[in-house]
């Protein structure tokens, strides 16, 4: 009895262990081309939150892939992917950012209002 139960444990284990590599595998496999795009550009689009006068991570999960930018006039929508990945380390201050530019009186699309889309962390513990 001791022996099948044990036997139970270790299959276990191995399943479990097997599944988790597995899982890391698909998930590096997704992000590659979105580390590849991400430095590539800025998250921000150099426009502030006119309440905080820098630009706003609105955090969204770590799956989601696509955005939408309402605009005014014609095209009135653009779809364009999210590549930026929130992550903890901070640089400190530093020569990182610049000077942002201020939410137009007439905004022509939902980036001028400095509220922009980052896919949250994987893990509680990513860094």
């Amino acid at each position: 009895m001791v022996k099948k139960i044990s036997l139970a444990a270790v299959a276990l284990l191995l399943t479990v262990a097997a599944l988790d590599v597995s899982a890391q595998a698909a998930e590096s496999r997704y992000l590659r081309p979105k580390t590849r795009r991400a430095p590539q550009y800025n998250w921000h689009a150099n426009y502030a939150h006119a309440a905080y006068g820098q630009p706003v991570a609105l955090v969204v999960p770590p799956t989601a892939q696509m955005q939408t930018n309402w605009s005014w006039g014609a095209p009135s929508a653009h779809f364009s992917r999210i590549d930026h990945q929130f992550g903890r380390d901070y640089p400190g201050a530093g020569p990182f950012g610049g000077r942002f530019k201020p939410t137009p009186g007439w905004p022509s699309n939902m980036q001028q209002f400095g509220v922009h889309y980052v896919r949250g962390p994987w893990y509680p513990t990513q860094r």
